[in-house]
């Protein structure tokens, strides 16, 4: 019994034994006869091996979990000689391929295909062969009986359907055994895989990457692995993810060059530096400059096949691309850690994404972090190309005022003044043998800069947003001398406010409407507008719950971070903290 319920799914059929000595079921020359009731009949003073007692089990627990000896109320008609012999069949022939105990030598060493049913009535029509007579374990006789399932037992219970779910389970976890998911059928890990010790040597010693280690997920999955084409390793930076595979053989040493690799793609955004280069060729130039870095680290071992010249050394990812560039003959040996052709810079999540809040925050402060602590503890070489990337991450982005700064820079230019001999320069004092230009304004009269401001005052928008832009607005208004600016008022319709004064669009400005959203008619007016330039261009400041926008000139949009334009725009977007 120990020897069959070592197997999980045959231990999911629940049977009892007969104790009676002199039990009326029990066959007179085999070992065993199973009921309906799922109790086995043996002979108490038969001798065998323990593995043939656990075949013999085994072939009992099957011919309960393959339903041929079913629980039923009311008298049962006993099974005749061809479907006891087709069920038997049926059962060894599984068991040849799911062996549990020893078999009898006597019994056949193939079994024909087909069902009970399909055996049976082949037989009944054409004759029973005679190596499939006697396949069961009571020697000869039948060794199956079906009883009669009283009422006051409760319900009939379904032990084909409790087989049927062991067995897929059996046999999906021996499929995770096969391809290195799991150690163990009952799932029980005996040790880390050499993956998951090196992840664990980065968060415990080499504070560099003991943060990025930290919050980076390990997905071992070969199936997943073989659907993408993943020879040994790949990474998804949006989804915090390293995907490896479970059937490549690498020591220890050789993982950690392999995790310090795909985490270093990550946190260096290699990914989103592509910009407009070949994707599969700017990954080519990140792994020669990633790889050259970790040889000099001397981080693990680094497996063999992978991109390395030390003639690189010293140069960007940014320069060897543009070495490879011209060299394509060269690209097309090149392989990367997921394979050839490909990139191990994942564009898109395998699996769901992780709900990360930043992920440029949490690469930037884990590479931030464990650069001070590498250099505080002494850890070793680091270098200079990659500290100076670290270094560059280290600057937050620019913030949105100081963005929309720049729009307006670009868009919304200042007067330039004139400079002339005719007027002395207030320096020329000092220097009365130098001639210096002086700097005016010419007085004839010059066209002024001016812009559009599309607001949206509908009932969903905050008072913080509106007071933000329209105080950034008007600052760097005065800044670029605009006089004025046209301001429209947007609800469920347009307000026309007209040229307002830089210093009063923050100040004295009233909201009109706190109906709908509709936004576009309020762009139609400034189209229409004789007084408006065609070429000034025009601001929208709104919190996205609004229509479609079409916008024919120069614009951009302010919303509030975390919001979204129900519409892909064609201008820049601020997003106000």
């Amino acid at each position: 019994m120990r020897l069959l319920r070592a197997n999980p799914a045959l231990d999911a059929v629940e049977f009892g034994a007969c104790r009676s000595e002199n039990c009326a079921l029990a066959p007179r020359d085999g070992l065993l006869v199973v009921d309906s009731d799922a109790t086995v009949h043996a002979r108490h003073d038969r001798i065998a091996e323990p593995g043939a007692w656990a075949w013999a089990l085994a072939h009992a627990a099957l011919h309960v979990g393959f339903g041929h000896v079913p629980a039923a109320p009311g008298p049962r008609e006993q099974p005749d000689r061809y479907d006891l012999a087709a069920r038997c069949v049926v059962v060894n022939r599984f068991l040849l391929g799911f062996p549990v105990g020893t078999p009898p030598e006597d019994l056949p060493g193939s079994y024909p295909d087909g069902d009970e049913e399909r055996l049976a009535a082949r037989w009944r029509a054409h004759g029973l062969p005679p190596a499939y007579e006697h396949c069961g374990t009571a020697a000869g006789a039948p060794d199956q009986r079906l009883t009669e399932w009283l009422p006051w037992r409760g319900p009939v219970p379904d032990r084909q359907l409790a087989f049927a779910t062991a067995l897929t389970r059996t046999v999906s976890a021996a499929m995770d055994m096969a391809a290195g998911r799991r150690d163990s059928l009952d799932g029980e890990r005996t040790e880390q895989r050499p993956w998951e010790r090196a992840l664990g040597w980065f968060v415990s010693s080499y504070p560099l990457l003991g943060g990025i280690a930290a919050g980076i997920t390990l997905v071992a999955d070969a199936e997943l692995a073989r659907a993408h084409g993943i020879r040994i390793a790949a990474v998804n930076p949006e989804a915090g993810e390293i995907y490896v595979n479970p059937l490549c053989r690498l020591e220890d040493e050789e993982w950690r060059f392999v995790l310090a690799h795909e985490m270093l793609h990550a946190a260096l955004r290699h990914g989103d530096r592509c910009g407009t280069r070949d994707a599969y060729l700017f990954n080519v130039a990140c792994d020669y400059v990633v790889n050259g870095w970790l040889v000099e680290m001397r981080v693990g071992t680094m497996p063999e096949g992978l991109l390395h010249d030390p003639r690189l050394a010293g140069l960007s990812a940014e320069e060897v691309y543009d070495r490879l560039a011209g060299d394509l003959r060269r690209m097309r040996r090149l392989a990367t850690l997921r394979g050839k052709g490909v990139g191990d810079v994942l564009g898109g999540p395998l699996r769901p994404a992780g709900d990360y809040v930043d992920l440029d925050e949490f690469y930037r402060r884990g590479l931030a972090h464990g650069l001070d602590l590498h250099r505080a503890q002494e850890r070793g070489f680091l270098p200079g190309g990659l500290v100076e990337e670290i270094r560059a991450l280290s600057h937050p982005p620019l913030p949105w005022d100081a963005l929309l700064a720049r729009w307006f820079d670009e868009f919304v230019p200042r007067p330039e003044p004139v400079r002339s001999y005719a007027r002395p320069a207030r320096r020329q004092a000092s220097t009365p043998d130098i001639p210096r230009a002086g700097r005016y304004f010419p007085p004839e009269e010059v066209p002024r800069c001016t812009f559009g401001v599309v607001l949206d005052t509908s009932g969903s928008m905050r008072p913080g947003l509106l007071g933000k832009a329209l105080g950034a607005i008007a600052s760097y208004a005065a800044a670029r001398d605009v006089p004025a600016a046209r301001v429209v008022f947007c609800d469920a319709a347009p307000h026309d406010a007209g040229y307002l004064p830089v210093t009063e669009i923050a100040d004295r400005v009233r909201v009109h409407g706190r109906g709908g959203t509709v936004l576009q008619p309020g762009i139609d007016l400034l189209h229409r507008a004789e007084d408006f330039p065609p070429g000034a261009p025009v601001l929208v400041i709104t919190d996205g719950w609004c229509d479609v926008l079409r916008v024919r000139r120069e614009h951009a949009y302010l919303i509030p971070q975390g919001s979204h334009l129900p519409f892909t725009p064609r201008g820049p977007v601020f997003r106000v903290r």
